[in-house]
């Protein structure tokens, strides 16, 4: 058995990683823990250790000079990392130590896993004397290029970051596009870059969602969109009898550094739309635009769908539902009808999805073919209300506890008043150390985490949407000290209010 030690300052990572992993599979166990690198350097010096899994940015000693004294004990000893977004500078100097992975938090487990049987595999052979190897540079180029896509980071440091990593994005219009398995497909990221070797202009990465994106970096949005559309479907074309699983959503082509995130969540959305085009290899962003004007006079409010899902209410949505569709049916036409019905399923389905982290397919495939079935209005709209019923349903299997619902509720009423457990413990007449302990035995995370959290991601819709000043958002959102209002933004985040609002 391979011997692990973990290292991390939050009691509940280290807890998770105790649970989430059944390491005797991998061959390892478990022979100690701690909570900051001195704790942990000094148990390691008196006890072999295989590998070491540890937070950068911890207590008494970070987790930069725990790896080098560690080393200095142990020198054979492999390292995994867990880290946040904002700790890039940290990183640079942990690749240049020899690092396994660098895993971003919330941890993925299946990457950890796939880390995990990567690490054995080298303790299976004789030690290699590599660092900072093509492996991971390769760690490190998904790491910017995800946070660009997905409005993690500012422009200066990015740029800076690919100076550093030599990354090439230097014409105006970019376009994505996302390739996705079903489960794990070994090699197709190899076989993918060797097909596009002769296409310089497009590069590849591993997101945290485990598809492959490629970026297209061009000259001209219109004539240079179609040579990436006639690569993606050639790439398709020699993939598909290896890979019959592999669907490849596009989206548009964007003009300047800023728009690029907007074509990666075009291209995440249209592989949502295999289950209602299955025989569509490629799904071009573009078609799901066509043949429908309904956009112009139904556009959803989706933050307000999206808030009734987080506050687990059952009644409001589909009343929500109700008159959203009854106010608009005379001005659209059946097909825009069912258009705009099949683009609210999508919606659940992508909230959920990024709410658990878990593949909800079964529950959405079924109310795709109940909205396709529905051959009366009233049909539709029950066959939606049912979705968002068991899209909350499926939030409550988690949450068996009427109070903790009945606090979530109340956060996403009051988020911007003054919310302690100390207060809600007086209402509903709880200790309030017990409703800490229950609220975080019920959502996996502390009260203070939930509220930070909900409140950050409140700030982050009006910071896209209105012109208000950083701190009138974050009294807006419950924070009357703008200090800390940043801090907490960066921390969940990883870049500034003003940043953010820089890049939309």
């Amino acid at each position: 058995m391979y011997k692990v030690f973990i290292v991390d300052d939050e009691p509940f990572i280290i807890e998770g990683l105790y649970e989430i992993v059944d390491w005797s599979s991998f061959g390892m166990e478990i022979v100690n823990h701690a909570g900051n690198g001195q704790a942990a350097l000094n148990a390691i010096s008196t006890q072999p250790v295989d590998i070491l899994i540890t937070d950068i940015s911890m207590p008494l000693m970070n987790g930069l000079d725990l790896i080098r004294e560690a080393r200095r004990v142990q020198p054979d000893l492999k390292v995994i990392i867990l880290s946040g977004f904002n700790e890039f500078e940290y990183l640079k100097e942990a690749m240049q130590l020899g690092i396994e992975n660098y895993l971003l938090k919330p941890i993925n487990v299946e990457e950890l896993e796939s880390t995990l049987r990567n690490t054995a595999s080298k303790l299976d052979q004789v030690p290699a004397k590599t660092s900072y190897d093509a492996y991971g540079i390769q760690i490190l180029k998904d790491n910017i290029l995800h946070r660009w896509l997905t409005g993690q980071i500012a422009t200066a440091e990015f740029e800076e970051r690919s100076l550093f990593m030599n990354l090439t994005l230097d014409g105006p219009c970019y376009g994505i596009a996302i390739l996705r398995t079903k489960g794990d497909e070994p090699g197709i990221f190899q076989q993918v870059q060797c097909l596009l070797e002769d296409k310089p202009y497009v590069s590849t990465f591993h997101d945290l969602d485990g598809d492959i994106v490629m970026i297209a970096n061009v000259d001209d949005q219109q004539t240079d969109r179609q040579l990436f559309m006639d690569c993606v479907a050639g790439l398709s074309g020699q993939i598909s009898e290896a890979h019959p699983s592999a669907y490849i959503g596009v989206g548009s082509m964007a003009k300047g550094i800023h728009q690029a995130p907007a074509s990666y969540r075009e291209a995440k959305r249209a592989l949502q739309y295999v289950m209602i085009y299955p025989d569509l290899k490629v799904i071009d962003h573009a078609i799901l635009e066509t043949g429908s004007s309904a956009g112009s006079r139904f556009s959803i409010d989706w933050k307000e769908y999206a808030k009734l899902m987080l506050s687990r209410n059952i009644e409001q949505l589909a009343e929500r539902i109700r008159i959203d569709f009854e106010q608009y049916r005379d001005g659209m036409t059946p097909v825009e009808l069912m258009n705009t019905a099949l683009e609210l399923v999508i919606r659940f389905k992508m909230e959920l999805e990024s709410i658990k982290h878990t593949d909800e397919s079964v529950i959405y495939q079924k109310g795709l073919r109940r909205v396709l079935d529905s051959s009366t209005f009233a049909e539709l709209v029950q066959a939606l209300q049912q979705v968002g019923t068991e899209t909350i349903e499926s939030l409550l299997q988690d949450l068996k506890n009427p109070i903790v619902n009945q606090v979530l509720q109340h956060i996403d009423k009051h988020y911007a008043d003054e919310l302690s457990l100390k207060l809600l413990g007086a209402h509903y007449h709880l200790h309030p150390v017990y409703l800490g302990q229950l609220f975080h035995k019920e959502t996996g995370e502390t009260f203070a985490e939930y509220i930070n959290k909900y409140r950050i991601e409140r700030a982050k819709e009006q910071l896209r949407s209105s012109n208000l000043k950083v701190h009138e958002i974050a009294r807006n959102v419950g924070y009357w000290e703008t200090g800390y209002f940043y801090k907490q933004f960066r921390k969940y985040v990883g870049i500034s209010p003003t940043d953010f609002k820089v890049i939309g």
